[in-house]
């Protein structure tokens, strides 16, 4: 059960309940993006101050969210999803070009995904860690979801003729965590690059992942 009051029903200024209610929480996610992602940030944060920065009473957070833990949740899976999509989008475009081609258009999209807002940042690498078991099993999840899907192009690379064949699940994880550093603290202002650089960066170690010294450009036997 996601909130704890009573929803209310029917139409009301020509949208239906269901539209107001999505209104609402777009409107709490949003707010909570620039609270939790930029100053206070997501422990200084209260309801009350997330309400007032929606334009929403705290009345109308309990009819969408019983915590503010709920939102953080929320919004740290809506911005993967969107990061998500991003990539996929950019796979989907380049499938049919050379690897290092496709995967720097990929990663420019993730990236710059991102990148639209450094609050986006701070919610998928920095603030859901330590909150809760829950918000680390969901984190780590997302995680997994991320070296799945690195593992299944690598191996599309592979049956290509263009990396390696081989079990990428550890380097996959350990690129992953290569890839959440090296964005964050660009983020951070610790790293003086442009984000092209970033991106030419993370696609220089994927390289060097998926074609280790020794390996043969073809069919491999």
């Amino acid at each position: 059960m996601r909130g704890r009051l009573k929803q209310p029903t029917g139409r009301y200024g020509g949208k239906t309940a269901e539209e107001r209610q999505a209104e609402r929480r777009h409107r709490f996610l949003t707010a909570a993006l620039q609270l939790f992602g930029g100053s206070p940030g997501y422990r200084c944060t209260t309801v009350a101050a997330l309400s007032e920065a929606a334009g929403l009473s705290t009345r109308q957070f309990y009819e969408e969210f019983r915590t503010l833990e709920d939102v953080l949740a929320a919004l740290h899976l809506q911005v993967n999803d969107d990061a998500e999509a991003a990539a996929l989008a950019a796979l989907a475009e380049c499938v049919d070009l050379p690897l290092e081609e496709g995967a720097t258009a990929v990663f420019r999209a993730y990236a710059a995904n991102l990148a639209t807002d450094p609050c986006r940042i701070r919610i998928s690498f920095v603030e859901v860690i330590g909150i809760s078991p829950r918000l680390e099993q969901q984190r780590l999840e997302r995680r997994s979801g991320w070296i799945e899907l690195i593992c299944a192009q690598a191996a599309a690379w592979a049956e290509r003729g263009e990396a390696a064949h081989r079990d990428y699940r550890l380097a996959a994880t350990g690129f992953i965590g290569s890839v959440n550093g090296l964005l964050h603290d660009w983020q951070a202002g610790y790293v003086d690059a442009t984000l092209d650089e970033v991106v030419e960066e993370l696609v220089r170690q994927l390289l060097g992942i998926l074609r280790p010294v020794g390996w043969r450009s073809g069919p491999q036997t």
